[in-house]
């Protein structure tokens, strides 16, 4: 099954007998939107959805407080779990996430759902941009799902699981490669990147619209760093939501890979962790 879904696919779907469940996860790396205000994801769901979306908050829903192990932990399976059955997931309904366009959002509720067991699960691919059907600004409440969220075994990496990686297989760095190379760093406290770790932003897995490039060529463009379904790979970025992205990018490609949750804002939260810097990965 495709990772993601296009606009017209989705308005099909939602016509069809098995329509999706639908999860609105608009979010911004910034607390900050344009205006100067802070972000609110909520809001701008009350401001309009795709009819029968149900919001979802990535900070408290899709991540724990932050702390040593990075700024989007993973969240607690009861909580992650109560939202997904809030918003009407059951094991047998299929879903689609979207968010504002980025695709970083949408992507960390997809890769969730697919790590805790559920087999039915797209992107919309462009978000909420893409879209151009009717819009209801009524909040949706949608029968409770039944989903009980149950972990897969490796596809989870942690900070030594990351740092073997590196040397066994392939570690991508999702960030900007200015982060990567340590030029500059806006969050957290060291730049640089995970010794080993290739450079792989994930501006690149998307046209200037804001779609997934065609399979081919994220495989071209993956391939280019060793990337194989042969070879074990592993992702990251500065907190474990836009590598959620790169992995979906992946998985559209046919590749597997493994998601270093904590990323690096838990690696750089221990002084005793390498850190390499410039273009070089060691």
């Amino acid at each position: 099954m495709n990772a993601i879904i296009s606009a017209s696919e989705l308005a099909d779907a939602l016509r069809s007998e098995r329509p999706p469940v639908l999860l609105d996860v608009r979010w911004q790396l910034s607390t900050a939107a344009a205006s100067g205000q802070p972000f609110d994801g909520r809001a701008v769901y009350a401001s309009g959805h795709i009819p029968g979306a149900v919001f979802v908050d990535l900070d408290r829903e899709l991540a724990s407080a932050p702390g040593p192990r990075g700024r989007h932990p993973l969240p607690d399976l009861d909580v992650f779990g109560a939202a997904m059955r809030r918003a009407g997931v059951s094991a047998g309904t299929p879903v689609v996430a979207y968010d504002g366009g980025i695709g970083w959002a949408a992507a960390r509720a997809w890769w969730l759902l697919r790590w805790t067991g559920h087999p039915d699960v797209r992107v919309l691919d462009g978000g909420l941009p893409v879209w151009d059907g009717p819009l209801e600004t009524e909040a949706s409440a949608p029968a409770e799902g039944d989903f009980v969220p149950k972990p897969t075994e490796g596809a989870v990496l942690d900070a030594d699981g990351a740092a073997a990686l590196a040397r066994s297989g392939v570690l991508l760095d999702a960030r900007a490669g200015e982060r990567y190379r340590g030029e500059v760093e806006p969050i957290d406290p060291v730049g640089g990147h995970i010794p080993g770790a290739l450079s792989a932003p994930t501006s690149d897995n998307v046209d200037v619209d804001g779609r997934f490039r065609p399979a081919a060529e994220l495989r071209a463009r993956f391939g280019e760093l060793g990337v194989t379904r042969d070879v074990p790979v592993g992702v990251y970025c500065g907190s474990g939501v836009s590598a959620a992205h790169e992995v979906l990018a992946l998985e559209v490609a046919g590749i597997p890979a493994a998601l270093y949750v904590g990323s690096w804002s838990e690696w750089t939260s221990d002084p005793a962790r390498p850190v390499a810097v410039g273009p070089d990965p060691q």
